[in-house]
Parts: C-alpha cells; structure tokens; sequence
C-alpha cells in the first residue's frame, strides 16, 4: 500500500513538471494523497516501511561524503530515539511553496529565501524554515478539532537560505524540529527545551547549557519594543545598514547585530525583563522551575530575543562547550509563539518549539572528535561455493534484505577462504556457506564470524535465528 502511495506520488510530481498550466488542480490532487500517505503514517501501519521510504527520500544534497552521511543517519536515529518517550506526529511539508500564501513578513529569513516568478505569473519560495509550515498544516488539517491537546509534532527535512555560504552555513541545510499546539502550560516549555539537551547529551557533547529569557505577552512586548526604539533612536544613524533597516521594521532585532554588539549604546539596552507584567513574569517563573526540576542547567540571558515577530514569553538557545567554536557555541533555538496560528487563520491556539541545525551539529560531532561510527560491518555474508549456487543465494539474500538485515553477497566467484576473508573486511557478523549440500538440503551452514562457532539451521527457521542472534549481538 505504502509503494502504491509512494508511486502515485512520483506521478503527480512528473505531471506537475509536464503542464504547469494544470498546476492548481494537480496541487489539490496531491494534498489528497498527502493526507492519505499521512494517514498511514499515523495509524502505525507498516511504519518500518514508512521510516525506511523516509530514509532514502532524505539523503543529504549538500556534498557531505559517505562517512560524514552515515554520521547524519545515525544522529537522525539518535533524535528519534529521545522522541519514542513523548507523544509525537511526523508532520511533512512541501520544500517548495506558494509565495502568496500567508508569508510571516517580519521573517528576514523568508525574505531573502529569493522568491522566483513561476510559470502562469505565479511567485515560488523555497522553504526558508519549518515552524510557519507546520503552522499551516495544523490550521489547513484542523487538528485542533480532532486530535488531543496538547498537539505534539516534528519535523526533519531541508531548508534553504540565499545568503553567501560561510562554514557551516550551506544554502541548502537540514533542520529538525518540535512543535506543540495547544497548551498555555509552562512546563510544556520545559519539556521542549529538554529534547535538544537530551540529544546533544546523548550524542556525547559536553557543557550543554541553556540561555533562557522573556519576551513577555504581547502588551509586554510592545511596551519594551517601545522603549527599544526610545533607547537607540538618537544613536540609530551610527548603526550599521541593516541594523537602520531593522530599526524601522522589527528594533529588537538589532540586538542580534555581530558588528555593533560592542557599542557602549549596546550594552546600556533596556531589557525584556524589566517589561513583563505579572503574568508574563508568573509564565517565566514557571518555566525555570520546570527546568529545575528536569535538573536542566539554564542561564537567564535578557539578550536572547529571537527576533522573529511571532515569539511570545519563553525564548531559548541550548549552546554546548566546544573550544574550536569559539564564542559561537549555540547549537539550537526556539520559543514560545502564542499568535502565530491565530495569524494565519486558524483559531486562537498558543504553540511553542525548537529547530537544530543538522550541519552544524555535525561540525560540533567532528570539533569534538566524536565518532558515531560505531559499527560499518553488515549482519550476514552469503558465499555461494560455485556458480551452480548463486541464483539460490540470490533468491536467499533478497528474502534476508526484506526481512531487515544487512546483507552481501559474493558475486566475484571467490574459493572459499578468500570468502572468508572478505567477510572479514566487511566486519560480517555471520557468514552463509551455501553449496551443493544445503540446496539440496534447504539445511544452511551458517558460521558466527567472531566466535567461529557453526550451526545448521533450517531455511524456515533462518529469520528466527538472525532475529535472535544478530540482536543479542547488537546488546554486546
């Protein structure tokens, strides 16, 4: 069912590229499968499928070498992992989106994302982040009416920015994301920042430590941002010329400057904090005690402010201690954003979330030395004694690879100890001895590569046996 969707999903595609005339209807098609292919999703139905159709899909598009990929998988699996012990829903959204529908306007990052007119005078945006994407998908789905709050969701796939690529910084990068709807509680805050803490500790980086701050409700807000503008509009032509455009759209971005942070003007900035009226300051009381009691180290650091307009209350960067980073340690960030639904046309619902950079963690993995390639060796090796073999260890590989191991098999009619050899190289668990015997027996010798112990066991009870056996392997 899954590779039936899946195909239908590629014919849509190749009819979007053969009459991009019909393009309207041909999208509406395909949100129709798309909830479809998400309804599976959902009710758990051949989910290993799923997961491994996702996993081709994804591959890295941005020259990562061979090792450096099988290092993105495996940091994949590892945020998984945290998110199997918290209620969660696999959300997909296009890389490529219509530049009309409802933009957040005060996001920099949408607007350099370089909008590109489309045939039939329609304007094109690659994907510049996933939170408003999410966002939409949660209004355009109504899963406020049928799902129960709290809303919990995440997201993984590619993003794009048109700035100049520097270190780190590619124009097309992965990010992965959480996103809750619907609670106004603030341990839900907590427990957001817990999952990036708990993947960096996980994946053995040291120092992790949290940056936390307030941006208040909106009425908090816009009385600091008030007071931002009083504080740096008899300076403002000192500043840099970005810093003069963000002081006419969004002031509080300007705090985020990395050429005028040094400015004594700077320094003597009003903060968040001293604007936040007693619910807001009772929120934020909260979430410190909920990060107390996750027993999550948090610093209160009035210069986070997360300068996109649809933050609200909590804001926070989880930075790691990585000497080869310098100063610039911060690894992931997000916030709570209690108006964006609402903004976008769904109903009055607060939501709060995250997104890591996948690059950069790979490049805070490799500063640290940390080698996540654990193990390159495959489950089983199959050695066909002579030719006469093959298209029965063909037939037997093929059912193994379905049954999810990692298999090989000798296509270059080796003697039997030069098999042994290249068993050897590809770090084989268990090796397959296949000749004239066992097909006529349907009785396999199969030999453990590390112990040298052999066994005889039956063609039917071969899924058993590596199911038991490559497991406890795994355990060690």
């Amino acid at each position: 069912e899954i590779k039936s969707l899946t195909s239908k999903k590629h014919d849509y595609h190749m009819k979007l590229a053969r009459n991009q005339r019909s393009l309207d209807n041909t999208m509406k098609e395909m949100k129709k499968l798309e909830l479809l292919y998400n309804a599976n999703i959902k009710e758990g139905s051949n989910e290993a499928i799923v997961s491994k159709i996702n996993e081709w899909i994804e591959l890295i598009k941005n020259d990562l070498s061979g090792e450096k990929e099988d290092i993105f998988r495996r940091v994949d699996e590892n945020n998984s992992k945290v998110l199997n012990a918290i209620d969660k829903e696999r959300q997909k959204s296009r890389e490529q989106m219509r530049t009309e529908l409802p933009m957040i306007q005060a996001s920099e990052r949408a607007r350099s994302s370089s909008p590109e007119e489309h045939r039939g005078n329609r304007n094109m945006t690659l994907r510049p982040e996933g939170t408003a994407g999410i966002c939409r998908s949660f209004v355009e789905n109504k899963m406020y009416g049928t799902y129960t709050m709290p809303v919990k969701t995440w997201y993984y796939g590619p993003m794009y920015r048109y700035e100049r690529p520097q270190s780190g910084r590619y124009r097309e990068f992965y990010q992965f994301g959480c996103e809750v709807f619907g609670s106004d509680n603030a341990s839900i805050d907590a427990e957001l920042i817990s999952i990036p803490v708990n993947i960096y500790k996980l994946l053995g980086l040291k120092g992790i430590k949290v940056n936390i701050n307030s941006l208040g409700d909106r009425d908090s807000r816009e009385k600091y941002r008030e007071a931002l503008i009083k504080h740096f509009e008899p300076h403002i032509h000192e500043f840099c010329e970005d810093c003069q455009e963000r002081f006419k759209k969004n002031p509080l971005r300007i705090l985020d400057c990395k050429i005028d942070c040094d400015k004594e003007i700077m320094k003597t900035a009003p903060t968040t904090i001293e604007y936040l009226n007693d619910t807001s300051k009772k929120h934020f009381d909260k979430v410190k005690e909920s990060l107390e009691a996750l027993d999550i180290d948090y610093v209160v650091n009035p210069k986070i402010v997360r300068g996109l307009d649809y933050y609200t209350h909590t804001v926070f960067e989880v930075e790691a201690d990585i000497e080869k980073f310098g100063s610039q340690k911060v690894l992931c960030g997000g916030g709570r954003y209690n108006g964006l639904v609402e903004g976008i046309g769904g109903p009055k619902i607060s939501g709060v979330g995250f997104a890591l950079g996948l690059e950069r963690l790979l490049n805070a993995l490799e500063a640290e030395e940390i080698d996540l390639n654990e193990d390159n060796g495959i489950d089983i090796y199959v050695a066909p004694m002579s030719e006469k073999e093959e298209s029965y260890s063909l037939g037997l590989t093929q059912s193994l690879r379905l049954s999810g191991f990692n298999v090989e098999m000798d296509y270059m009619n080796r003697k039997l100890q030069n098999n042994f050899k290249q068993a050897d190289k590809l770090n084989a668990k268990f090796i397959i001895i296949l000749g004239e015997d066992e097909v006529n027996t349907n009785i396999l010798t199969i030999k453990n590569n590390k112990t040298k112990e052999e066994f005889k066991v039956s063609t039917d009870d071969v899924i058993e046996f590596f199911d038991n056996n490559i497991e406890e392997e795994h355990h060690e």
